[in-house]
C-alpha cells in the first residue's frame, strides 16, 4: 500500500520553528499491523466516554477494511485481560514464543504541549476517577484472526514472529495511553518498530480550562503535532482505506 504520511521537521535547529512535511511511503500489507489502544466500553470522564463511542463507530469500518487486506489487528483494551482470558484471540497471543526486545533507543522526551495533570476531564463539573471499563467498546468487532493483549512484550513478539515492521496506532488517549502504554508509540518506537498514528482516529484527555487554554480539538491537534515532531508520522484513515483499495489491485504492496 502507498500511504500519504505527515511529519514535522525543524529546518533551522534550535529556533523552535517546525514545518509540516507530507511524504509517501510504500508499506507491504503483510508487514503492517493495527493496534487499537484503550477503546473501552466506558470511561470515568463523561465527555471522554461520549467521544470514544463516536470514535469507535468511525474506527470499526476502517479496521474491517484493513483486516480484509491482510493487516494484523491487535485489540489492546488495557486492564481488561481477565474479561478476555477465555477468548481464543487472547489465548493465541499467550502462545506466541517470546522475543526479547532490544535495548531501548535513546529518544528525547520533550514536555507535552497540553496539561492534563488534573485528569484532563472536560465535563462540567469534572467527573471523579473510577475504574469504568470492563471490555472493549462493542462497536469494534473482535474477529477470529485478531489478537488481544495489553502487554508490550507480547505485542513485540507477535510483530517479530510475523515479520511486521510497521505498527499503526489508533485509539485513546493521544496524550496518555497512546503515548505511554508498553504496546504504544513511545515504547514501540524505542524498540525499533516503525509506528504511524492514525490521527483522525484518536482523541486527547484534555480540559480547555488548563494550559494552553485552547479548544479540546485544538489540544488534540497539538499532541498530534508533538508526536509528528518527536516520535513518528501520522496518516488519515481515509488515506489508509484508499491505499488499501489500490493495494488490492496491485497485490500486497
Amino acid at each position: 500500500m502507498h500511504l500519504n504520511l505527515r511529519t514535522r521537521v525543524q529546518p533551522f535547529k534550535a529556533t523552535g520553528e517546525w514545518q509540516e512535511v507530507n511524504f509517501q511511503e510504500d508499506i507491504p500489507t503483510n508487514e503492517a499491523a493495527i493496534i487499537i489502544c484503550d477503546m473501552w466500553d466506558n470511561h470515568w470522564c463523561t465527555g471522554a466516554a461520549k467521544r470514544t463511542d463516536i470514535l469507535a463507530q468511525e474506527m470499526a469500518p476502517v479496521i474491517d477494511v484493513a483486516r480484509a487486506h491482510g493487516i494484523v489487528i491487535i485489540h489492546a483494551p488495557s486492564e481488561t485481560m481477565e474479561y478476555y482470558m477465555d477468548y481464543p484471540q487472547r489465548k493465541r497471543m499467550l502462545q506466541i514464543a517470546k522475543v526479547n526486545p532490544p535495548p531501548a533507543l535513546a529518544i528525547a522526551r520533550a514536555p507535552l504541549p497540553i496539561d492534563a495533570a488534573d485528569g484532563g476531564c472536560d465535563t462540567t463539573p469534572p467527573d471523579k476517577f473510577f475504574v469504568a471499563w470492563k471490555h472493549e467498546n462493542s462497536a469494534i468487532t473482535i474477529h477470529d484472526a485478531d489478537f488481544i493483549s495489553e502487554n508490550g512484550n507480547e505485542v513485540y513478539s507477535l510483530l517479530r514472529q510475523r515479520g511486521i515492521k510497521n505498527l499503526m496506532v489508533m485509539g485513546v488517549h493521544t496524550n496518555l495511553c497512546v503515548l505511554t502504554r508498553t504496546f504504544a508509540i513511545r515504547r514501540m518506537t524505542e524498540w525499533g518498530i516503525r509506528c504511524i498514528l492514525v490521527r483522525d482516529l484518536t482523541d486527547s484527555l484534555y480540559n480547555p480550562k488548563d494550559r494552553p487554554y485552547v479548544r479540546h480539538d485544538q489540544g488534540t491537534e497539538l499532541v498530534i503535532e508533538y508526536i509528528e515532531q518527536n516520535l513518528c508520522p501520522t496518516v488519515l484513515s481515509s488515506d489508509l482505506v484508499s491505499a488499501l483499495g489500490k493495494a488490492g489491485t496491485l497485490g500486497q504492496k
